[in-house]
């Protein structure tokens, strides 16, 4: 029998949530002794060997800049493979179901699912004939 998957916490998850919450709480009490605690008092413990303050500042910064320019990448790639406006792939594609107007329906059926054409759509939203609607 096939095992279930679901949201609620299993023991393994829960095991595991609970040691990425005491790694990342330990990691960042780690940075803000790193960063905050002057390098006498540290070495002074006998902590000798620690990354220059710089790097305290210059890591979440890079990191910040990276996320804006990924938002920026992101948006610009999007433009980029847009086709353009004019283009026919804008409106239909080669997945598209055409309805064949020469299959006889049951009276009273429902029609088969199809895509639109842009004709029809425009006919249907833009005329002033009543019997469109």
């Amino acid at each position: 029998m096939a095992q279930e998957h679901s949201p609620s916490p299993t023991p393994e998850r829960a095991v595991y949530g609970f040691v990425f919450y005491l790694a990342s709480f330990v990691g960042f009490v780690v940075y803000i002794v790193w960063a905050y605690v002057p390098d006498a008092w540290l070495h002074s413990v006998g902590l000798t060997y620690w990354p220059q303050k710089y790097w305290a500042v210059a890591v979440p910064t890079y990191f910040c800049v990276a996320v804006i320019l990924a938002f920026i990448a992101y948006t610009g790639l999007i433009f980029l493979k847009t086709a353009p406006i004019t283009d026919g792939r804008t409106i239909t594609d080669s997945k598209a179901i055409i309805y064949d107007s020469h299959v006889e329906l049951q009276p009273n059926a429902l029609p088969p699912l199809r895509d639109l054409d842009i004709s029809t759509v425009n006919r249907i939203l833009y005329s002033t004939d009543a019997t469109c609607s």
